[in-house]
């Protein structure tokens, strides 16, 4: 199989502007000609190996993030908006997608939150939002997507919020001690900790100076609200400089990324990089013994995994996702090439929908996404109960997964047959955009194809693809 050329044509350019140098200073340093670095930075040419040496050499730039970051992703997220009917007509080709993303990244974007905005503002029509007499709920974009987009195209890893949870952690020597450490930092701010049966996770009575945490929560639980009052408490700096850099369109999408950034680090606190990455690779990444190790939900370490992607310190690139019973995705973090649908739910051909049918175990999935790419996906259910008779049950499922070709580093790929293309499920990101024509599971025909329809023939489904 011919090896894949390399366009970073923006991530070069990047980079040369980073570090203050002209494209002639850097041609100098890279070995190549002026000529040669100007092709590459508007992608005339692909990057060769000898830059990719000398960017390693001269700069210990992390060579990999030539071919990961906002790219591929881009071309996802375009992909499945321009799969909007509004679009049918006349589609632009996966070529001009690539070109766009790589070149005019800035343009992508754009174009990206152009179309959200453009969906929420009809699906707000179409629910007769506009009774409610918001004016604002025509023109902003929603609070929530535009979070989830920070950390989305932030590799769902923050770097000085990271660092600074390790080195709260550090000094512990054993992770069972950071919920201690997080107890000692708020008894020197005159907080004390105490358990309470009432519904709320955790409460802060500022008057009284006490953190009340639920009762009725799993252990846990409690630690991590716990890490997270202390992150709101002390990280307040950090967290806000975080936010500036930001620049979130709304004071509602800050409050919610501040919560989220306020999350991470109680997560990477509960956790530690260095750490946590040197114990998923000691057990080739075994939720269970890690969750034992680090007093951590099976859904925390999922969770985690997802976020080792330090520079000069990536773990297995993996993707996280969580569905609800309808499959509707409330989380999903991809450090894969596989992306999750923005609107809708998840393929009902993967495995995270059958975990509900299977409370407490893991099942395990070989899968193949249109583009030939190849994936180990493992899925459970994590249920919440409600700690009462007659409480609700919040009923999710969790998938984790990451390329076949990680398979050795994970236990959950032992005793696999993945030279079998046979037993790879053929999945996909939403029906739209998939370009299979025999799947049985199929909701709407997908947009590029041709459809027949033949009155005298009946198949699984009403019409055949072109």
């Amino acid at each position: 199989m011919p090896t894949q050329k390399l366009y970073a044509g923006a991530k070069l350019r990047e980079t040369r502007q980073r570090l203050g140098l002209t494209q002639k200073d850097f041609a100098g340093k890279l070995g190549v000609s002026l000529p040669y670095l100007n092709q590459m930075e508007n992608n005339n040419r692909p990057v060769s190996t000898t830059v990719v040496l000398a960017l390693a050499q001269e700069f210990g730039f992390d060579v990999t993030e030539l071919s990961t970051g906002d790219a591929e992703r881009m071309v996802s997220d375009m992909r499945e908006a321009l799969a909007d009917p509004v679009f049918a007509d006349d589609p632009p080709p996966l070529s001009d997608l690539r070109l766009t993303a790589s070149n005019a990244p800035a343009l992508a974007r754009a174009f990206l939150e152009l179309h959200r905005s453009y969906r929420q503002t009809h699906e707000r029509l179409a629910s007769l939002d506009e009774a409610l007499g918001r004016e604002d709920a025509r023109t902003q974009p929603s609070p929530w997507d535009e979070v989830r987009d920070f950390f989305h195209y932030c590799d769902n890893y923050i770097d000085a919020v990271d660092h600074a949870a390790e080195g709260f952690a550090q000094p512990t020597g054993a992770q069972r001690g950071v919920r201690d450490i997080a107890h000692d930092r708020l008894s020197d701010m005159g907080i004390s900790v105490s358990l309470a049966d009432t519904g709320k996770l955790r409460h802060f009575d500022r008057d009284s100076g006490t953190l009340y945490l639920s009762s009725r929560a799993e252990p846990e639980t409690r630690t991590f609200q716990m890490l997270l009052q202390v992150a709101l408490l002390t990280q307040d700096k950090l967290i806000e400089a975080t936010l500036d850099l930001a620049r979130f369109q709304s004071d509602a999408a800050r409050a919610i990324a501040k919560m989220g950034l306020a999350n991470y680090f109680a997560g990477a606190a509960l956790m530690p990089y260095g750490m946590f990455l040197e114990a998923a690779q000691e057990t080739r990444h075994d939720l269970e013994i890690l969750a034992n190790r680090f007093g951590a939900s099976i859904e925390q370490i999922c969770h985690r995994l997802s976020t080792l992607q330090r520079p000069g310190a990536k773990g297995v690139p993996f993707f996280f996702v969580r569905v609800d019973q309808a499959g509707t995705i409330t989380k999903r973090h991809s450090a894969t090439r596989l992306q999750f649908a923005r609107f809708g739910g998840a393929c009902p051909l993967w495995n995270v929908h059958r975990a509900f049918e299977t409370p407490g175990r893991f099942l395990r999935q070989l899968a193949e996404t249109p583009d030939g790419v190849r994936y180990i996906s493992l899925a459970r259910d994590v249920s919440k109960p409600g700690g009462s008779f007659g409480a609700p049950v919040r009923r999710f499922a969790i998938a984790l997964g990451c390329e076949v070709k990680h398979a050795d580093a994970l236990v959950y790929a032992d005793d696999l047959d993945l030279t079998n293309s046979h037993g790879f499920e053929p999945i996909g990101i939403s029906c739209r955009i998939c370009e299979r024509t025999n799947c049985h599971q199929r909701s709407v025909p997908p947009l590029e194809r041709q459809l027949q329809v033949t009155p005298d023939e009946r198949d699984v489904l009403p019409y055949r693809v072109g």
